[in-house]
């Protein structure tokens, strides 16, 4: 066998091993997640049909910026149901649950040029990131219909002619459309 012929045989050999691992952790997963919980999840089939109206719930909040539990909450409340064609309600009577919580925020300086002094930097422009857990729940199936355990937005704005709000605003309005987005991939 010559050089090629060897690496080739080599390559083959490692992806059916791979394929293997591969086949094998997905085995696992599945059986963690039948064993795990008492919920169970559908990817990319759509909502059933039952589902007709939604409820909105505050996100729990981890970081120290309290304000946006309401930011957040008011968003989604304006913006979600009728995207999704569904009708606001209450917890209790909703047919699906929103719920999420606020993993993380902050504020980063992504393009900055060096000032006239060698130690002073010019921002130019700074980003707000939130990111978030977020789920979507079947009340009558205890069924997760959609969840992101990372979604993360990032807004920016210009450090000169701009407040952090403007940039806070761009990213709560993102992550709405996130939400949107991905509940719709279901559909």
């Amino acid at each position: 066998m010559g050089h090629r012929g060897a690496a080739a045989h080599l390559r083959a050999g490692r992806n059916r091993d791979r394929a293997g691992l591969t086949a094998g952790a997905v085995l696992v997963a599945a059986g963690l997640g039948i064993v795990g919980c008492n919920y169970s999840f559908i990817a990319g089939a759509g909502f059933p049909d039952h589902i007709r109206t939604i409820a909105v719930l505050p996100f729990e909040n981890e970081t120290g910026r309290f304000e946006l539990t309401q930011e957040i909450h008011d968003a989604l409340l304006r913006q979600l149901p009728r995207a999704l064609g569904l009708t606001p309600a209450g917890e209790e009577t909703a047919d699906a649950v929103l719920s999420g919580t606020i993993l993380n925020y902050q504020l980063t300086a992504p393009l900055y040029r060096r000032g006239q002094q060698e130690e002073s930097v010019q921002v130019l422009q700074r980003e707000v990131v939130i990111q978030v857990h977020v789920e979507v729940l079947d009340r009558e199936n205890y069924t997760i219909l959609w969840d992101d355990s990372r979604l993360r937005v990032v807004g920016q704005y210009l450090d000169a002619s701009e407040t952090e709000d403007v940039g806070r605003t761009e990213a709560i309005k993102l992550l709405v459309q996130e939400i949107v987005d991905g509940a719709q991939s279901n559909w």
